[in-house]
């Protein structure tokens, strides 16, 4: 069985206008409500085996400030400049092409790719994955990441700062 964890960057800033897309950073509430929905996802015991993040800014401080909470060192996650804004179909061949060792993955990236990928995955129509959103999906038949398809996994959750009342504002 394989697990797919799929987090939404935290919220961005637009403040200097001389910032290229990939290279801004997250914004205040970016800041409050990653390190929040980390602390959730320990709560909720996810411990995945594979870190994988967009090398955009923005993807990759989440990344790293979500490993803070769950206490997995940043060396433990693997930039991937093809992540970022990426297609649904070029995120299922990332994830067709992991490791078998692994049994779950958390992947940091971008919308409108991640809500396209999270629906095909497992038939539930998103709207939108927010940011610093997060969606799990179980593959129960997939016994290596060759076996992950449309179509055939289940959401076990999905999660963001405006679905916890506890979430800061």
């Amino acid at each position: 069985m394989k697990t797919i964890y799929l987090f939404r960057h935290g919220k961005s800033s637009w403040k200097d206008a001389q910032l290229s897309d990939f290279d801004r950073p997250l914004n205040k509430r970016g800041k409050q409500d990653v390190p929040f929905m980390g602390q959730l996802l320990l709560y909720m015991n996810v411990k995945p085996d594979l870190w994988i993040s967009s090398s955009a800014k923005r993807a990759w401080s989440t990344a790293k400030r979500v490993a803070t909470e769950l206490k997995v060192g940043k060396e433990n996650i693997i930039k991937m400049d093809r992540l970022y804004h990426a297609e649904p179909e070029t995120l299922l061949q990332v994830i067709q092409g992991l490791s078998v060792t692994a049994s779950s993955v958390i992947l940091f990236g971008h919308n409108p790719g991640l809500t396209e990928l999270a629906t095909l995955l497992c038939d539930y129509e998103f709207t939108d994955i927010p940011t610093s959103g997060v969606v799990g999906i179980q593959f129960s038949k997939a016994a290596n990441w060759t076996d992950v398809n449309f179509h055939q996994g289940k959401m076990i959750f999905f999660e963001s700062p405006k679905n916890n009342s506890s979430a800061p504002e």
